[in-house]
């Protein structure tokens, strides 16, 4: 498997020594190279997620989906995003114009800070610290008081209570989120996600197989919680067109509103990302104990086998999200604290059990 931090040593080498810059030049070349790398990324693969959206959801409802811009519809985004662009901004009377202008930039630096985290290939994270996965979780609470804002920035009641719906919901489900990441700090010892990854690596020892049943039911109730984090359905009540227009960004236009949209599609991402680095091995291929096979895995990069397993997550949830109808706000909270929460703090002590006895695929 090949290792990025060769490249990314021989950059900081040639900077230092090759074109002999000093420190605080060579350190800010890096992160102003690396910022930008993050940002791209991040606004590429939007694109590719509301194009995969949109067909996902034709393919469920028998429909084409795009097809009449570019060829099969592939500039479609695009000129979406020159229509989101060119719109105009405007204020709401009586508006908070503080928090209505702040609110969407809380909520896409808290998706851009937890999609830094991800573990793109063996050397290749931007972000990894030894509490990382106590990070992630910190950052993506920011998207919490950024919806709230919005909704009470906008002075419009249906905005308000969205984000009161909106709120409730994220830090109810961000519980069953957390526990279930503990669940693998348990069986991995460590929060650094890079070392979640290598613990992962050799023959079944992604977490689904290594910590099995424990492990199983973690990666489940992540799914299941984290789509409900992200606002997506059927957990998309704070959204309910039928009652509340759109939501909490109702009164943003122009990019105001293409900043909530831009973070929902990549909270899905990040999710799917989180969810095949800590259960799924991210960049680890997938070893069987067979010493020619495993060779050939191997020869596969590390970034296609995350993006192949992140993007098997984000059909799933794509599946789920066309597949059931939308739940009332009482049955949202009633899954969570009578059924998610009670399952990941049992299933907690059964992966400590099982750690504690030896009972894990070694």
């Amino acid at each position: 498997m090949f290792d990025f931090s060769i490249v990314t040593q021989w950059f900081d080498n040639f900077l230092r020594q090759t074109l002999g810059l000093g420190d605080f030049w060579s350190m800010l070349i890096e992160c102003v190279l690396i910022g930008l790398f993050t940002l791209v990324a991040y606004a590429l693969i939007a694109i590719v997620l509301i194009f995969m959206e949109r067909k996902v959801c034709a393919y469920f409802q028998c429909r084409l989906g795009p097809m009449r811009v570019g060829p099969w519809g592939l500039l479609q985004v695009f000129a979406d995003v020159l229509k989101m662009l060119i719109k105009e901004i405007f204020f709401v009377d009586k508006a908070d114009k503080l928090l209505y202008l702040l609110a969407p930039f809380l909520v896409l630096i808290a998706s851009v800070g937890t999609f830094s985290f991800l573990p793109w290939n063996k050397g290749a994270s931007v972000l990894d610290f030894n509490v990382g996965i106590f990070l992630v979780t910190a950052i993506s609470s920011l998207g919490v008081v950024g919806v709230f804002l919005a909704g009470w920035g906008s002075n419009n009641k249906y905005s308000v209570v969205s984000a009161m719906r909106a709120a409730v919901q994220m830090i109810s489900y961000e519980m069953s989120l957390c526990l279930c990441l503990i669940t693998a700090v348990i069986l991995t010892g460590t929060m650094q996600v890079s070392g979640i990854v290598d613990a992962q690596t050799g023959p079944f020892k992604w977490l689904i197989f290594q910590g099995h049943i424990p492990a199983f039911i973690a990666f489940v109730v992540f799914l299941v919680a984290g789509n409900a984090e992200a606002n997506r359905g059927p957990f998309d009540m704070a959204e309910a067109e039928s009652e509340l227009t759109a939501g909490h960004h109702t009164e943003y236009s122009g990019m105001g509103f293409g900043f909530f949209y831009l973070a929902e599609f990549l909270n899905l991402f990040v999710i799917s990302g989180i969810a095949s680095a800590v259960f799924l091995g991210g960049w680890a291929p997938l070893n069987i104990g067979i010493a020619g096979i495993d060779t050939l895995l191997n020869y596969i990069p590390g970034i296609v086998w995350f993006f192949a397993k992140t993007f098997s997550v984000v059909w799933l949830l794509m599946w789920i999200r066309w597949t059931f109808p939308r739940l009332r706000i009482d049955q949202i909270l009633k899954l969570e604290w009578k059924y998610l929460m009670p399952l990941s703090l049992v299933n907690i002590v059964l992966m400590t059990v099982v750690v504690a006895l030896g009972l894990y695929i070694k």
